[in-house]
């Protein structure tokens, strides 16, 4: 680590970043203050999500849920539906067990003990760095991907930052050049300068307070850095999914698993479809037949929709159809248009719903 920082001033380094983030800094409604509750909030959302698309969803969540007692003691379907379209769900199912730990055992105050905070369901290393050091100034390295992009080019390491071992070796490198009296501006500075200048493919290294310190400028080898080894190549799956009403206007929905992908969502009737002697539309009447006692005519295609996950591509091909009987108890519940507003459906099934509202227009 010595050979890695031997070249960096490093309270220069700290100097000059800490200095342009206090002047240039976004102004966010996670800085107005220090607040551990909704600071720990506003990570746990911008993991995997885009700042703009984070805020709304924010300031919804924060007027729902203001504090830890009241995350603590919401019901599970009104805080999946304060997340509804922000993706990775097992984050906010995750926050939510942590904060009733926090309301249980600590008296709603987030602990400002490393250790004790890291030990909560669903936080990581980062959480764990970033809120610690964002809220109560400890000095704590927070690294995610924006500053592995960063200090790769700062340090001009070479590590594949898709590997785990590469980001001991960050978390290394950033407790050495953290700034011990400043800890909070330092990560959140790094975080901002991966955000606005030091960006993925095309770096604006001539904007950039910290050029001057960094090695791979020097070389010119900014845009060599990160190395990073490609991901698997996504797994495509065709579905066919219904849209099931009866006479006075009732839609079925399904609630998924309460473990695996989009857990404890709600969805329309679905299933993967990969006979080779059926049409799509055979195979999903036999699916609901036997799933749910289902009896019911399925209409033409509405249309099809394509939904992409990190590791999976969904293709459903979607259906609208009327019910005649379904079996009690079967898995399928009967609500009202009105009363699905309640429920939280993922992006997909969003998209389902609305392509099913532009057929019945037509």
């Amino acid at each position: 680590m010595k050979n890695l920082l031997s070249e960096l001033e490093i309270k220069d380094f700290q100097q000059d970043l800490i200095g342009w983030f206090q002047k240039e800094q976004r102004i966010l409604p996670w800085r107005e203050n220090s607040d551990p509750y909704r600071v720990w909030v506003s990570e746990v959302m911008l993991q995997q999500t885009r700042v703009d698309t984070v805020i709304p969803y924010f300031l919804n969540f924060m007027e729902k849920f203001p504090d830890p007692a009241a995350l603590a003691n919401a019901d599970e379907e009104q805080v999946m539906k304060a997340w509804e379209g922000l993706g990775y769900y097992s984050r906010v199912r995750n926050l939510q067990a942590a904060v009733r730990e926090v309301h249980e055992s600590y008296d709603g105050i987030v602990p400002a003990d490393p250790d004790k905070f890291g030990e909560l369901k669903g936080v990581g290393p980062y959480t764990k760095g970033a809120v610690m050091s964002i809220a109560y100034n400890i000095p704590e390295p927070a690294v995610d991907g924006n500053v592995m992009r960063v200090m790769s080019r700062i340090l001009l390491i070479e590590e594949d930052i898709a590997k785990p071992k590469t980001r001991k070796l960050f978390d290394t490198a950033i407790r050495e050049v953290i700034a011990k009296d400043n800890p909070s501006d330092f990560n959140q500075a790094l975080m901002e300068l991966g955000a606005l200048i030091c960006t993925p493919s095309s770096p604006s290294c001539l904007l950039c307070p910290v050029r001057d310190h960094c090695q791979a400028f020097e070389e010119g080898r900014q845009k060599d850095l990160p190395i990073k080894s490609k991901k698997k190549k996504q797994k495509s799956l065709l579905l066919a999914a219904a849209v099931l009403t009866d006479s006075e206007g009732n839609f079925w929905i399904h609630k998924r698993p309460s473990e695996g992908l989009l857990a404890n969502l709600w969805e329309f009737p679905n299933c993967e479809t990969v006979s080779e002697t059926m049409t799509q539309k055979a195979e999903l009447e036999l699916f609901l037949h036997k799933e749910y006692g289902a009896l019911m005519e399925l209409e033409t295609i509405e249309g099809i929709i394509q939904h992409v996950f990190s590791h999976l591509i969904w293709n459903i091909t979607l259906f609208a159809g009327k019910v005649e009987r379904i079996e009690n108890g079967a898995g399928l519940v009967k609500v009202t248009e009105e009363e699905m507003k309640a429920y939280a459906f993922p992006v997909s099934h969003q998209k389902i719903y609305q392509l099913y509202l532009d057929g019945q227009k037509k």
